[in-house]
């Protein structure tokens, strides 16, 4: 197997590993807030600090990986993440879960920057959008796995069992990775790299962020705007989306290893085509259909089957069109992230962070408004006519991306 394979392979592993920690403690939501006392809008705030964190890291991940290499930082935030995910099953209450998954959410910033980084590295610009899908894949097939290792490890052992053995998981890929990877620079041939040793990032790589071109470019800005928007869909996803359809739906624990696998195995196959379209799309007719005609379709869609989601009354109404919607606008996320190579170059990593940093922005405030909307109004349906609405503004933005245009040339 080519080295880049065995790299992608490992990144593949670090997907699953990365959204197994992330997803558990939405699998295991209802029984941590009944244990803890805790009312929807604290829950709200446990899942938005970790979003808080999270987005305000990816920026300074992101270039700290562009700039010191990914093979020591990679190892580092995955050993942070994997202790604080531990650590969620020692909270004794609100105040300490807060601080908890904050601090997790600083480790777990710099995963999808630092391995955009790595992609950009590895793999030429006809095969990132494939190597992106697969690595989103792998972690919608965490998402996937996680309620069928935390149901059965919450009836045998306890809600807090679960994130003592998730943390362990990461701490055994950071050990792996730090060992196998070298760091390797933008446009040197896999041959060259390991013939010259491949350990050190080379000087070219520590060129500082040319953040005044960044800042004044409006294509940064409506990357920015457009994953904003986005991420109220898919941070319904990855935070309440397995309370919601048990509380808001009616669906029974032992009814949630389906009710929230299927959704993230459709998504996972989402990432997986999305990332081959863009690739023989762009290949085909160009960026500007392959990226953006791409993206922006599968948002306006996935907005479609919110809407229909919210509005359908039922248990199999709901799993039929939150599966649908969930693997429609995941279409369009190899896109987004090929994007950020094809717009920032060698700072793909910090331009990714800053898009990832907007779309956790996104999902903090989903966090907290969907907590606020069903709290005040009873009602779990009404904050999903809100996330249809916020995916068609995503899909218009993405209109107006221009692929072809860099906002950082070589």
């Amino acid at each position: 197997m080519k080295k880049k394979n065995i790299i992608l392979t490992m990144l593949v592993i670090l997907g699953v590993v990365t959204f197994l920690d992330r997803i558990n403690i939405s699998v295991a939501g209802s029984s941590i807030m009944a244990d803890l006392g805790l009312s929807p809008s604290e829950w709200g705030w446990v899942q938005s600090a970790f979003i808080l964190s999270y987005g305000l890291m990816q920026i300074p991940m992101g270039a700290f990986g562009d700039r010191h290499g990914h093979r020591k930082v990679l190892s580092l935030i995955v050993l942070w993440w994997s202790l604080f995910t531990a650590f969620t099953g020692l909270a004794g209450g609100l105040a300490s879960l807060l601080i908890i998954r904050f601090m997790f959410g600083v480790g777990e910033a710099g995963s999808s920057p630092c391995s955009t980084g790595v992609i950009s590295r590895w793999f030429e610009k006809s095969e990132v959008g494939k190597a992106q899908g697969y690595v989103w894949a792998a972690s919608r097939m965490g998402g996937a796995l996680t309620p069928f290792v935390v149901i059965p490890v919450m009836a045998w052992l306890g809600w807090r069992s679960a994130f003592y053995l998730l943390g362990a998981l990461g701490v055994v890929w950071a050990a792996v990775w730090y060992w196998y990877y070298r760091d390797k620079q933008m446009g040197i041939s896999a041959a060259d790299h390991a013939e010259n040793g491949g350990d050190a990032v080379p000087a070219a790589e520590k060129k500082a962020l040319p953040w005044r071109t960044i800042l004044h470019s409006s294509q940064f800005w409506i990357i920015c705007a457009m994953y904003f928007f986005y991420a109220f869909g898919s941070w319904f996803f990855f935070s309440w989306f397995p309370t919601f359809m048990e509380l808001g739906r009616g669906f029974a624990k032992s009814e949630l290893t389906y009710a929230v696998a299927v959704p993230f195995i459709m998504s996972m196959i989402g990432n997986i085509s999305g990332g081959y379209l863009t690739d023989k799309l762009s290949a085909k007719y160009g960026l500007k259909i392959g990226r953006k005609a791409l993206g922006s379709t599968s948002l306006a869609v996935s907005a479609v089957c919110m809407f229909l989601a919210a509005f359908i009354p039922g248990k199999m109404a709901v799993f039929v069109f939150l599966s649908l919607c969930f693997g429609i606008f995941d279409l369009m996320l190899p896109s987004a992230w090929a994007l950020c190579i094809d717009l920032g170059k060698q700072h793909a990593g910090a331009i990714s962070g800053a898009m990832n940093t907007a779309g956790n922005i996104g999902g903090f405030f989903c966090g907290i408004l969907f907590g606020f909307l069903v709290q005040s109004s009873g009602n779990y349906n009404l904050p999903l006519y809100m996330i249809a609405g916020m995916l068609i503004i995503s899909a218009i933005l993405f209109m107006f991306i221009n692929p072809e245009k860099p906002i950082i040339k070589e």
